[in-house]
């Protein structure tokens, strides 16, 4: 879901990169301009690699710990029809999770590690999981806003000149769409409701908006990797072209809610068609994803609680595979 981690430099990004062969350079941007996909035995720069894996890890992270937000309103559900569908939207959102994990260990890190990052609070995940559902209506305001921009930023990832990643973002682009229009359902519902449900639409719009604009990385100028990643195709629409685009599409359906956007500055450019909106507080993007969310240290603990909680299920996964590894080397040798 998320291309934050394209714009942050990883823990070993101050270590001296091992040279890669000029000529063998060459080939593989060759190979990136001519739209072949890299595959995992392919040879590849040092740098991609690393790229890959700090993008790749980082979106499974934000769709693992995504999780966490909605789940917490999966018993709250005012009925059984929006339990069943939040139920349906978490299971996704923990496969998308497992799609991408399998992806990264191709380019030759273990799940084990990634995870243990995550859990020790060196890796990143999405800032947009660091704020808190207060009322049903977030729910409505995350499936709308959070998963439209997501979709956004994962469409062009189904043409990442990495194949794996490319191809597990096909699958979860089609999921993501129907998260989209459950959550922009809900908030549909909320608005046409009673006044009260419609304040309650409103209050999650005012606190989602900003946030979600985040979500798309830093502006362009201050981008560290960008120029980089495009010329990989790893990228291919820069961060500001796709905040553009999501608040185009997104300012006209807000307006068919009747809600109003809390940016005194949202106003439509007649000459260009774009809607223009108004400063980012991008301060408090760097204190979220540093660690000092409204809700970053009680994400970070659930995790953990859930890991160790689980043990013993990968416990008995691992003694099961073992068993069956010992009948099939048994059956092969009589």
């Amino acid at each position: 879901m998320y291309t934050q981690g394209l714009d942050q430099r990883g823990d070993n990004a101050a270590a001296p990169a091992r040279a890669d062969d000029p000529a063998a350079l060459a080939a593989f941007q060759a190979r990136i301009d001519r739209e072949e996909k890299i595959e995992p035995n392919d040879w590849m720069p040092q740098g991609y690699r690393r790229t890959l894996v700090r993008q790749i890890s980082q979106h499974a992270h934000s769709e693992i710990v995504g999780m966490l937000p909605e789940g917490n309103w999966i018993t709250r559900a005012p009925s059984l029809r929006r339990k069943m569908i939040l139920l349906a939207k978490v299971q996704d959102e923990g496969g998308h999770g497992l799609y991408l994990y399998s992806a990264a260990e191709t380019l030759g890190v273990s799940r084990a590690e990634l995870v243990g990052q995550l859990l020790a609070g060196k890796a990143k995940y999405s800032s947009i999981f660091n704020y808190p559902t207060l009322t049903w209506a977030d729910i409505g305001a995350i499936g709308w806003l959070v998963d439209g921009a997501a979709i956004m930023n994962q469409v062009p990832l189904c043409r990442c000149s990495y194949g794996p990643y490319a191809r597990a973002m096909i699958r979860i682009c089609r999921e993501e769409s129907f998260h989209q229009r459950q959550g922009y359902e809900l908030m549909l519902k909320l608005a046409r409701g009673t006044p009260d449900q419609k304040r309650m639409a409103q209050n999650a719009l005012d606190r989602w908006w900003w946030p979600s604009l985040m979500m798309f990385g830093p502006s362009d100028r201050d981008s560290v990797h960008s120029s980089q990643n495009a010329a990989w195709k790893i990228k291919r629409v820069s961060n500001d072209e796709l905040r553009q685009k999501f608040v185009d599409v997104t300012v006209p359906q807000g307006h068919f809610l009747g809600l109003t956007f809390p940016d005194p500055d949202l106003k439509l450019d007649e000459g260009t068609g774009h809607w223009n909106h108004g400063p980012i507080d991008w301060a408090e993007f760097n204190r979220v994803v540093a660690g000092d969310g409204q809700c970053n240290r009680d994400r970070l603990a659930a995790r953990r609680k859930a890991h160790a909680e689980g043990a013993w299920v990968r416990e008995a996964a691992a003694a099961f595979a073992a068993k069956r590894a010992h009948a099939r080397a048994a059956k092969a040798a009589e």
